[in-house]
C-alpha cells in the first residue's frame, strides 16, 4: 500500500473545504491590515522596530498559553527542535515583521508587500540549490513573469524615482517570509503548527526587546493621536489591533486554514492578503498605486500561481505505509 505526502492528499471533504477557505480569508485580510496599521503608527512618531515589539509581544501573550498547552505531555518536542523555534522567531518573525514595516514606512504599502510576496519564488530557488529539487518549466516561466512584474512594481520604466532603501527593506521581508515558508512547511519536527508559532512569537519578542534595551534598535513610542484617512485614534487603539486582529488571530486562522486545505491550497488563498492589503492602505491611507504598478502587481501575483501550478504538476512523493499489525514483531 501506498499514501500521499501531505501537500499531495487529492480532495478535501466540502465541510472542512468551506471552513478552511473562510480560515484563510480572515487570516489573509487580518495580515494584510497590518501595514496600513502600522503606516498610521509610523508616521504619528512611533519607530518601526517599537511598533514590531508590540506587535508581536502582544500576539505572544494570547498564544504562549494555548500554544503550551497543545504540548501537554509533550515537552521533548519544544526542547529538540529549539534550534527550528529560534530560527522561526528571528527571521521568519521578528525579521520579517521588522523588514516590512521599515519598507512601509518609505514605500506605499501596496508596493511594499507586493515585493515581500516575491516570496514563494525564492522557495522555489532555494529548495533547487539546496535540496536539488530541480524547477518544473512552468515554474521557470512564473519566476519569469513575476520579475516582470516586479519591475513594474517598482517603476524603473517609467523613471519615476524609486526609493532603494525601502526597496531593499521589502526584500529582506520576502527573505524573511521566504524562510516563514519553508519552517512552515516541515511537518517532520512533530510541533503543533500553535505551539510553533507562540514559541516563535517569543523568541522574536525577545530578541527585539533585548536589542532595543542595549541601544541597537531604536525604540520610540508616541501618545500622539494616530491619524488615518478622514479620522483620528488613540494610540493604543492601532498597537491592540495590531497585536490583536493581526498578528493573534492572523496566525491562529492562518494555521487552522493550512489543516484543513493543506499548504498549497491555503497558499493560493493567502495571496488575496495584497488584494486587502490594497484595500485597507485605499481607505485607511488614501494610497493607490500608479496604474503600471497595479498592472506589474497582477503580473507578480500571475507569476506565483504559476509556479505553484508548476509545483503541482510534478510527480508527488509517494511514502510506504506500515504494514498491518499481524505483519508486525510480537512485542
Amino acid at each position: 500500500m501506498t499514501s500521499l505526502t501531505h501537500d499531495a492528499t487529492p480532495a478535501v471533504a466540502p465541510s472542512r473545504l468551506g471552513a478552511g477557505l473562510g480560515f484563510a480569508l480572515v487570516s489573509a485580510t487580518t495580515f494584510g491590515l497590518s501595514g496600513p496599521l502600522a503606516r498610521g503608527l509610523l508616521d504619528s512618531g512611533w519607530s518601526a522596530p517599537a511598533a514590531v515589539t508590540a506587535r508581536i509581544v502582544i500576539a505572544a501573550l494570547v498564544l504562549v498559553v494555548p500554544g503550551a498547552l497543545a504540548l501537554r505531555g509533550r515537552w521533548h518536542l519544544l526542547s529538540r527542535n529549539g534550534g527550528l523555534v529560534a530560527a522561526y522567531g528571528v527571521a521568519a518573525v521578528a525579521g520579517a515583521q521588522l523588514c516590512y514595516f521599515y519598507a512601509v514606512s518609505y514605500l506605499q504599502v501596496g508596493v511594499a508587500l507586493l515585493i515581500e510576496y516575491t516570496a514563494p519564488v525564492a522557495v522555489v530557488v532555494w529548495l533547487w540549490l539546496r535540496h536539488g529539487h530541480r524547477p518544473h518549466r512552468l515554474t521557470v516561466v512564473g519566476a519569469a513573469i513575476a520579475a516582470v512584474g516586479l519591475v513594474l512594481v517598482l517603476d524603473v520604466v517609467s523613471g519615476a524615482d524609486l526609493n532603494l532603501v525601502g526597496v531593499a527593506w521589502g526584500l529582506g521581508a520576502m527573505v524573511g517570509a521566504a524562510t516563514y515558508f519553508v519552517i512552515s512547511a516541515d511537518e517532520d519536527n512533530g510541533l503543533p503548527g500553535i505551539s510553533l508559532a507562540a514559541g516563535g512569537l517569543v523568541v522574536g519578542g525577545t530578541v527585539l526587546g533585548v536589542a532595543g534595551l542595549i541601544g541597537v534598535l531604536p525604540m520610540r513610542v508616541s501618545s500622539e493621536r494616530v491619524s488615518y484617512q478622514g479620522f483620528d485614534v488613540e494610540w493604543w487603539v492601532p498597537v491592540l489591533a495590531l497585536g490583536l486582529v493581526t498578528a493573534a488571530i492572523a496566525y491562529v486562522t492562518g494555521i487552522e486554514a493550512g489543516r484543513r486545505l493543506g499548504s498549497r491550497l491555503a497558499s493560493f488563498v493567502a495571496l488575496t492578503e495584497v488584494l486587502m492589503a490594497l484595500v485597507f492602505a485605499w481607505l485607511l491611507l488614501g494610497e493607490l498605486p500608479r496604474p503600471i504598478q497595479l498592472a506589474g502587481g497582477l503580473l507578480v501575483l500571475a507569476g506565483v500561481v504559476v509556479v505553484k501550478l508548476g509545483e503541482g504538476s510534478s510527480s508527488p512523493v509517494v511514502e510506504p505505509v506500515p504494514g498491518p499489525v499481524s505483519e508486525r514483531p510480537a512485542a
